[in-house]
């Protein structure tokens, strides 16, 4: 059975969707923007500033499930102007192992929520946790 996982920050602005589910030993991560914490709004200063804020919100809800970047096997990136791509990997190189990058699959789209230049799903390995 699939355990459905809301925080409260997600239930309080009254989202529409999970945070993540677990189905057996993996994990099904929501997107992620580069919003403040806590707000609707995505932090100022373009893509490098989004994606690592991006980051590092990620970073909170691989911590908050007991897991963290080295249990996540893939990633799906959408960004806004794929043009913007050499600053996104720039970044996301500091979260992962060389030796452990994930799979992952990058769609350029048309627009994004709260009109974030980037947005990332992950999913990622709990066995045992």
């Amino acid at each position: 059975m699939p355990k459905f996982i809301r925080s409260r920050g997600s239930i309080d602005a009254g989202l529409p969707f999970s945070d993540a589910v677990r189905v057996g030993d993996i994990m099904f991560f929501s997107g992620s923007l580069g919003n403040v914490p806590g707000k609707m709004e995505i932090v100022p200063g373009g893509i490098e500033a989004e994606t690592r804020q991006m980051f590092q919100n990620i970073a909170r809800a691989l911590e908050q499930s007991g897991l963290s970047f080295d249990d996540v096997f893939k990633c799906q990136v959408f960004l806004a102007d794929m043009k913007e791509w050499p600053a996104f990997n720039k970044i996301y190189v500091e979260y992962f192992k060389t030796d452990r990058l994930p799979a992952r699959s990058a769609l350029g789209v048309n627009g994004l929520a709260l009109g974030a230049r980037v947005e990332m799903e992950i999913t990622a390995f709990a066995g045992g946790k």
